[in-house]
């Protein structure tokens, strides 16, 4: 990686762990606090992951792995509720580069796309439907909301993304390190207990 690249890894981090962006958001923020033309190169998401786990290690090693922590288990509370559409962990929070900062992003693979959000309707939890960018570029709903989390003592955005059961196979496929980037109930449950 040459030293441009690892100069917007390394400012796009900061605002991953600093300021709570998303991977995108925070590359193309990274260019204009640089100063750079819009159409500079972007690094690729493995490499900004490794710039906030090195951001992570210098500057947040007291707090982040707490905070980590207690997203998860909230995410396992959330899992739980919805153990019916067979939930999935991913982002930060699963992959373990979360801070306080960070929202869930739970992936439900239902047999129905719109039990979920009868589910929550019966529940009474307020949320907001919206389209977003799947798992495959194509278009999913996701059903956003607000979560308390009293060990953090803050709001945290809880996003879940509703998918077809039939998705779920092609969802596991291991990632270009060969991780796994979600991960159902019971492994959430063992990173919890770990």
């Amino acid at each position: 990686m040459d030293s441009l690249t690892q100069e917007i890894a390394g400012a796009a981090a900061r605002l991953v762990v600093e300021e709570g962006l998303e991977y995108g958001p925070a590359k193309r923020r990274a260019l204009k606090l640089l100063g750079l033309p819009p159409r500079t190169a972007l690094p690729p998401n493995d490499a900004l992951e490794d710039a906030v786990r090195e951001h992570i290690a210098l500057f947040c090693a007291d707090t982040q792995p707490g905070e980590l922590a207690a997203l998860r288990r909230l995410a396992l509370v959330w899992m739980e509720r919805l153990a019916e559409f067979r939930p999935h962990l991913g982002g930060a929070v699963w992959n373990g580069t979360a801070t306080r900062l960070s929202d869930l992003y739970i992936q439900l693979f239902c047999d129905d796309p719109k039990s979920a959000e009868i589910a929550l309707i019966d529940r009474n939890v307020p949320y907001e439907a919206r389209t977003v960018q799947g798992l495959r570029g194509e278009a999913v709903e996701a059903l956003s909301l607000h979560s308390p989390c009293p060990e953090l003592g803050e709001t945290v955005g809880v996003h879940l993304m509703v998918y077809d059961h039939d998705d779920l196979r092609g969802a596991l496929r291991a990632d270009s390190r060969g991780r796994s980037p979600r991960g159902d109930l019971a492994a959430v449950r063992a990173l919890v207990a770990a």
